[in-house]
């Protein structure tokens, strides 16, 4: 009869006392990291409601300021080109000088974009509101982003979908808010509140971040002692994933910030009923992200890439074809699949590039805003040309592009080191 004999943790004589205080320590350390990760995903929520907030009353600001399609691109392009120009700076600066309390700071930035939106008096002032907001975006992403992957546990692609499914709750919420609070302009003040509340909530999880430096700084070393992929073989990846990004984004702009355009002129809706459209679509955005990051985490990030892309295509295809029941259903569907790419596009590039957390998510988040803030203002101008339907027709042939992620290597075992 064999002897063999399991060695605990903690030694071969570890007593019962000691595996039992080891048990405690470790679902101490996993109520912490959940705690944390729901905490930073209501932030995220905050944030990105406050940003859908002004995609939402567009059609107010059309009016109020006698706006053409290409203005109102203008003004996505310049919040969202304000974060993406900023984020890759932000994240390679704290990849080396980690800033805790940043998160609350850059919130700071979103509460002065907002309160001036509130009472900008021309066009320009809205240009430089809409600027502020990017600005406080392009530092809360990357920050948040590696908060989300240091309360992991190892399970990375789970963290993210849960730190992003906060943020497109956020943009799902912004609109259904906006449709009931804001009448006019000055409304818009009323969401300086929200983002008091996320400055309290961050400055918080500021402290728990700074009490979690040392520990994943030991840890980066002993990842970036891991022997890197050719890198031949990164830059291609690279290349592919923001390909991908290109596709989803570009799309996703259509949606965003024409939606309700396309469905006042197309169907004849109201602004508010077309508004409650945009809520079904981004809520499925919403409910979408989480699963993209542990089904990744399950079955490999290469397989949800390939189907969250180019499975969409039949139903964009599909989309400027359809009545109004199924342009709602088939949105549904669009937001719902597209939206798990985006997990398991980040973690794959945060293990194609291991110690490099910070830069990949600033990269990555900040490529994500660019391509749709010139999404929208592109799509304008093609709105404003030959008529805001045509900008459906030919976004519909965009997730083809997901064909590219044959492209991808197989990280294989490198996931658990990343």
């Amino acid at each position: 009869m064999s002897s063999r004999i399991e060695t605990a943790p903690g030694g071969a004589n570890a007593s019962p006392q000691g595996l039992a205080q080891t048990s405690t320590t470790a679902q101490a350390t996993e109520r912490t990291g959940f705690r944390v990760l729901g905490a930073i995903s209501f932030s995220h929520f905050l944030n990105d409601m406050i940003q859908s907030l002004i995609l939402a009353i567009y059609p107010m600001l059309k009016g109020g300021f006698n706006l053409s399609f290409t203005q109102i691109g203008l003004l996505t392009l310049t919040y969202q080109i304000t974060a993406s120009l900023l984020q890759p700076v932000v994240g390679l600066y704290t990849d080396k000088h980690p800033k805790p309390q940043s998160l609350s700071i850059g919130m700071g930035f979103t509460l002065c974009g907002l309160l001036l939106l509130s009472v900008a008096p021309t066009y320009g002032v809205l240009l430089v509101a809409a600027a502020l907001v990017g600005t406080g975006s392009s530092i809360f992403h990357p920050e948040s982003s590696r908060v989300a992957r240091m309360a992991s546990g190892g399970q990375h692609g789970l963290a993210q979908s849960i730190f992003q499914v906060g943020g497109n709750a956020g943009s799902a919420t912004g609109p259904l808010l906006a449709a009931w609070i804001v009448h006019q302009q000055s409304s818009v003040a009323w969401f300086s509140l929200a983002a008091l509340l996320a400055i309290a909530v961050l400055w918080q999880i500021g402290g728990w971040y700074g009490r979690e430096l040392a520990h994943t700084t030991r840890k980066r070393k002993a990842v970036a002692a891991a022997a890197p992929l050719p890198r031949r073989t990164v830059v291609r990846a690279m290349v592919v994933l923001m390909a991908l990004v290109f596709s989803k984004y570009f799309y996703m702009a259509s949606l965003n910030t024409y939606y309700t355009f396309y469905l006042m002129e197309r169907f004849g809706l109201t602004r508010q009923s077309s508004q409650l459209y945009l809520f079904v679509f981004l809520f499925a955005v919403a409910a979408g992200t989480i699963l993209g990051g542990p089904i990744g985490d399950r079955i490999g990030r290469k397989r949800v890439i390939w189907a969250s892309i180019l499975g969409v295509a039949p139903f964009t295809l599909m989309l400027p074809h359809a009545n109004l029941f199924w342009t709602g259903v088939l949105s549904f569907i669009i937001g719902f699949i597209l939206a798990s790419a985006f997990s398991a596009i980040l973690v794959f590039a945060q293990e194609l590039i291991p110690g490099k957390v910070g830069m990949v998510s600033g990269l990555f988040f900040g490529f994500a805003f660019g391509m749709g803030g010139i999404g929208a203002a592109v799509l304008g101008k093609l709105a404003d040309a030959h008529g805001i339907q045509s900008v459906y027709q030919l976004c519909a042939f965009l997730p083809l592009l997901g064909l590219l992620a044959i492209f991808l290597p197989d990280l294989g075992g490198r996931k658990k080191l990343a």
